[in-house]
């Protein structure tokens, strides 16, 4: 039989002659290298004051949100994700900046002084109310490496000069210094930044559908598409037609409220509106898919159970949150993560998925990269959250306070809470107490002291502005 092995002589010989020929016909160029595919799309959909338990995949039983888990079970779920802080702007910032809330001082949501003056023991720090321009986004630096991008919804960083148009979105579709609708869910809106559609437009819908065509318009270049829905934030109000549908359904527990649960369902659809027009489009399999919240739910409106507390605590409830990223070829389909994470780490993760180098701007998060390719494990590490105002309760609820001044700090299973009027410290271990129920302060101290270490040492070294006694 004839071998098809040639000699490495003869080999050479005809490489040789072949490259001469070439040469003589005046193509002797080097071969093309392989074309470099563009980046992915990035849409982040982000949710004002939606509960880590407010969606299917974290356990309601009464909220209806097929979208988001389907979402979520085509790609990654991270059940120890958290929000920068308790309530809206702090933690906004912070996800647009990758910084913790020390270092660009916006701490809460308008005074910190908030509530009855008699009532508070110490003075808090001031707070700032616009996301100063210096800091690069993360929509400037996507921005700087080619992606389009759209922000539509909620901003709540500043007013005329610090709107999302000037901070690296080139689309702007309702973004203003409000944190919350002030015309309500239904058109007309008395937004600034916003036509008013028809009479009776559902804001969540119109906002999808505005997003839906930046898509469309930008789809033959890498985009970034900030979905910053108002919803579910106050006023609770939803379209009639899916309110009727909850209020014949039983409850799950406190999770009962059937117009809150409307709002939830005008959501998830939402996510299943762009997720269908991305796969209409051929791009769902270019984008990646992140779904995500502020802070946790309200007390006017929802249950967190078993999470204690609510949006304007440091407890679970006020700060644990729903996350789920896709990203078709790169996340297997399926995956739980319970490697605690948080808001800061998703600016140094869209950069990674972009290929975009970071700028000077060193981020306080990590990338969650390794995790999403489960290809490694993140770096032991701990989270921190810095509260150094007054959150009075709602209308209606008891008591003077949701919080008064306070810091925590979670590392592996355990979170220390430091309560600034009085110095109280409260340890829970989060594996074996997620409801933080069980205070270790006094059975643990070694623990509670190497972390009440932990956290003054951070406040240190970010400068983080402290109250002060009256």
């Amino acid at each position: 039989m004839r071998s098809t092995i040639i000699p490495l002589a003869a080999a050479l010989l005809v490489v040789f002659a072949g490259s001469m020929f070439v040469g003589c016909m005046g193509e002797n160029r080097p071969m093309p290298a392989a074309a470099k595919l563009p980046p992915p799309n990035i849409v982040l959909l982000y949710f004002d004051d939606l509960g880590w338990k407010d969606v299917g995949f974290n356990g309601s039983r009464y909220y209806e949100t097929p979208n988001i888990d389907r979402l979520a079970s085509e790609g990654i779920i991270f059940t120890d994700a958290y929000a920068n802080a308790p309530n809206c702007a702090p933690s906004r910032a912070s996800l647009m900046t990758g910084l913790y809330a020390p270092r660009h001082k916006i701490y809460t949501v308008g005074s910190s002084a908030r509530g009855r003056e008699e009532n508070r023991r110490m003075v808090p720090a001031p707070n700032t109310r616009e996301l100063a321009l210096h800091f690069v986004t993360v929509a400037e630096a996507l921005r700087e490496a080619g992606y389009t991008t759209g922000h539509f919804g909620k901003w709540h960083l500043g007013g005329t000069g610090f709107h999302p148009e000037d901070q690296g979105f080139g689309v702007n579709v309702g973004g203003y210094f409000s944190g919350s609708p002030r015309g309500g869910y239904f058109s007309p809106y008395s937004n600034p930044a916003l036509v008013d559609g028809p009479e009776g437009e559902y804001l969540t819908d119109r906002l999808t559908h505005e997003a839906m065509a930046f898509i469309s318009g930008n789809r033959a270049r890498p985009f970034f598409l900030f979905l910053s829905h108002y919803a579910v934030h106050t006023p609770i109000q939803a379209k009639a037609d899916l309110i009727a549908g909850y209020e014949a359904k039983s409850p799950d527990g406190r999770q009962n409220n059937p117009v809150y649960a409307a709002m939830i369902e005008s959501a998830d659809q939402s996510v299943g509106q762009v997720l269908n027009h991305l796969d209409t489009l051929g791009l769902g399999d270019d984008t990646v898919v992140l779904f995500f919240s502020d802070n946790g739910g309200a007390m006017q409106a929802t249950s967190n159970e078993p999470l204690r507390g609510h949006k304007g605590m440091l407890y679970e409830g006020g700060i644990r949150v729903p996350l789920a990223i896709r990203w078709p070829g790169e996340i297997a389909p399926g995956r739980v993560e319970d490697t605690p994470v948080i808001g800061i780490d998703l600016y140094p993760t869209l950069l990674d998925i972009a290929g975009v180098e970071r700028p000077g701007q060193r981020p306080d998060g990590m990338s969650l990269m390794p995790l999403l390719t489960g290809t490694d494990v993140l770096s032991a590490r701990s989270l921190y959250w810095h509260f150094p105002a007054y959150l009075e309760m709602p209308r209606g609820f008891p008591g003077p306070w949701r919080t008064t001044p306070a810091g925590a700090i979670r590392r592996g299973d355990f979170k220390l809470i430091e309560f600034f009027e009085d110095g109280t410290l409260e340890l829970y271990n989060l594996r074996s107490d997620i409801q933080e129920t069980s205070n270790l302060a006094e059975s643990m101290p070694e623990m509670a002291e190497v972390l009440h270490e932990r956290l003054q040492a951070w406040r240190e070294e970010t400068g983080a502005d402290m109250p002060l006694p009256k």
